[in-house]
């Protein structure tokens, strides 16, 4: 819930410190008169001036990453992004009684941050999202977790050097805002895509294969206000889908909005009932430069 995370979170237009302007919380108020209200899924939206240039994935995609997820499939990468987490908080001497903070951008669903705070006892977490669909899920995925719609791309609605460890999972990364707003010792964990996710599929059904050496622009975009702490790791592992899953897998991505529906359920149909697909991702973690 919002009030779990009330001391992280800042006004967009001027990073003043925010309280509850009522006790249901239907609002939150900042030092400097600002109002932002709470909506009734128990989200909140905190935009500058400008609003939101983005509207993020729709109803239809946040139900298919729903749908996916929820069948275990990318279970691996949740499972190391959590472990990541915990090294960066052993790391950097948190105690998980003290509340570790834990921001994912681009949380969608809350699938990797509600596991990480389920395996963290004590912490807990922003998920950022700019997609009120995604919101809506977000703000009941876990009772630690506060829902925030934003653009990640803008200032973060959250306080300086607040934060003790950053997810991101397949989402855009801002790095000067990452650095802003993580503690000294803090860092960021990044789930990235490599050469070879989702192989199987990409020729029959017609979608994009990953660009090579994302990581390495990654880092070098990120140059002067994050540096690696060890070598990326890669991830592989095989996956046995069958055509729903497979529809609910490519429902969730990109490629929802670059093929049309009928013309990918046909691709779809023409797949064997299953098949074994790769999944392969690197995992980094970044600290401040």
């Amino acid at each position: 819930m919002l009030a779990d995370v009330i001391d992280l979170l800042a006004d967009p237009v001027d990073g003043s410190r925010l309280t509850a302007g009522d006790e249901e919380w239907r609002t939150l108020v900042s030092e400097s008169g600002h109002s932002y209200d709470v909506a009734r899924q128990g989200y909140v939206t905190l935009a500058g001036g400008s609003g939101l240039r983005y509207s993020g994935d729709d109803a239809s995609m946040i139900q298919a990453r729903e749908t996916f997820l929820s069948g275990g499939h990318f279970a691996p990468f949740v499972e190391s992004v959590t472990q990541h987490v915990e090294t960066v908080l052993d790391d950097g001497g948190v105690a998980h009684d003290a509340a570790p903070s834990i921001v994912e951008i681009g949380a969608g669903t809350g699938y990797y941050l509600s596991h990480t705070l389920d395996t963290i006892d004590g912490s807990r977490g922003i998920g950022i999202d700019v997609s009120t669909a995604a919101a809506k899920r977000l703000a009941s995925a876990h009772p630690r977790v506060g829902a925030v719609v934003a653009d990640a791309w803008s200032r973060l609605p959250i306080r300086s050097e607040s934060v003790d460890a950053i997810m991101v999972v397949f989402a855009p990364r801002n790095a000067a805002e990452f650095a802003r707003i993580l503690t000294p010792g803090g860092q960021v964990v990044v789930l990235t895509a490599e050469v070879g996710h989702l192989g199987e599929l990409r020729e029959p059904l017609g979608i994009i294969d990953v660009e090579k050496g994302k990581v390495d622009r990654m880092i070098a975009q990120a140059s002067g206000h994050l540096v690696p702490v060890e070598p990326s790791e890669t991830i592989e592992f095989t996956m046995n889908l069958d055509q729903a899953s497979i529809a609910a897998q490519i429902g969730m991505s990109p490629s929802a909005r670059h093929i049309h529906p009928d013309v990918l359920a046909e691709r779809i149909a023409a797949l064997p009932d299953t098949m074994e697909v790769t999944a392969r991702a690197a995992i980094t973690r970044l600290a401040k430069a």
